[in-house]
């Protein structure tokens, strides 16, 4: 048998216990780890004594599976749907999944032009609650679009709410967006987002466990989870309830050792209350896409320090603010009060005022000095200095 012949039985192997296993089956990625495809695929055919570590009614329903499995159907079907099977040992696997251990999914299933390997190593996942709130949709798209701007290719699941509008964000931006199914990837669920996805599929990637044609079930949802963490580099959850099935994605990236981020809430949200355990967990805090960055990023590559604007009172130097800030709000005062308040003495409150007069802060009234009209202003507009 030739190395081509050999790699292209390993593929349909590959594509054959896709179709027969679950995704995430743990103990089927044991089998493969611990004897090869082949040999799993041929005791599956043939029915043969349950290989070790699964139940007698197990293994009879995943024998039932193998007798209607047809690879070379799924790969034709597949070639149709303009996707292809991206397996481990190819140039296009991305190397992170296996840090999924026997949890590792034995083949991918692509949609779209661009390389995934590529494409994975600069990664984030944005994810979030179906029902959200104009805030969370908000956040999502502006987080998504931030990253897409930054060059980083997002990646969610392609649902409504959260993942719908970081998906539209990074299209938005003209940057790159992965969606991750729970479904086969010739399928569009949910069906109100057909047209997203298969515009995902023309501008960036439709990835999927499940082989062509394939639905999602509730459980599929959560083990797709896990490849939407081990692909990218961190994980940020937008908006998420106590019990959304985002913060499944969140404990997947926490467990493989990639960062797990959230977006803050009002407090009395409840769509905010599970990204709100997290963030008293190990989960960072973050509020724009800079801040992801800084965190899933490389080296220097910092988010801009946040400061209220600088004022131009903020330039004087300490002996001049201890001054205008001892002159009284409504009437003018005698220097020697003025003084007093700053803890100085006459003659270096007079130096001041004088300096403080040229940059118009101070004007003289008499024997006193009053604030100026422009100075009263600012300090009734709330900018006094601390």
């Amino acid at each position: 048998m030739t190395a081509e012949e050999e790699s292209d039985g390993e593929r349909l192997g590959r594509v054959f216990l896709g179709r027969v296993a679950e995704p995430g089956d743990e103990t089927v990625g044991r089998w493969v780890r611990e004897f090869g495809v082949r040999a799993v695929v041929r005791r599956l055919r043939r029915g043969e004594e349950p290989l070790p570590g699964m139940s007698a009614t197990r293994w009879a329903g995943l024998v039932a599976r193998a007798g209607r499995a047809e690879p070379e159907r799924d790969l034709a079907r597949a070639r149709a749907a303009g996707a292809r099977f991206v397996c481990p040992g190819d140039a296009e696997w991305p190397g992170q999944l296996d840090d999924l251990a026997d949890a590792r999914p034995v083949g991918l299933w692509v949609r779209g032009r661009a390389g995934l390997r590529m494409w994975a190593l600069r990664s984030v996942a944005v994810v979030g609650a179906r029902a959200c709130t104009e805030y969370g949709t908000h956040a999502a798209a502006t987080f998504a679009a931030g990253l897409a701007e930054r060059g980083w290719v997002v990646v969610s699941g392609g649902a409504y709410g959260i993942d719908g509008a970081a998906h539209r964000g990074a299209l938005a931006a003209r940057g790159a967006t992965v969606a991750v199914l729970a479904c086969g990837v010739d399928r569009s669920y949910p069906r109100g987002h057909a047209a997203l996805i298969d515009r995902i599929a023309e501008q960036g990637l439709v990835v999927g466990e499940l082989p062509p044609g394939d639905h999602p079930t509730p459980s599929r949802f959560i083990l797709r989870n896990r490849v939407i963490a081990a692909l990218t580099r961190g994980t940020v959850v937008v908006e998420a309830a106590c019990r959304s099935g985002s913060l499944a994605t969140a404990r997947a990236a926490q467990r493989l050792g990639r960062f797990t981020m959230g977006v803050p809430g009002p407090v009395t949200s409840a769509l905010s209350a599970g990204v709100h355990e997290l963030l008293r967990g190990e989960a960072a805090l973050v509020t724009d896409a800079a801040e992801v960055v800084e965190l899933v990023g490389d080296m220097g590559e910092l988010a801009p320090p946040r400061r209220g604007p600088v004022l131009p009172r903020d330039l004087l130097e300490p002996a001049a603010r201890a001054v205008l800030a001892a002159l009284p709000g409504g009437r003018a005062a005698p220097t020697d009060e003025i003084a007093h308040g700053a803890r100085t003495t006459r003659d270096e409150a007079i130096a001041r005022l004088y300096e403080l007069r040229a940059l118009g802060y101070v004007e003289r009234h008499g024997d006193g000095w009053k604030l100026t009209r422009q100075a009263m202003i600012s300090l009734r507009d709330g900018h006094r200095p601390c």
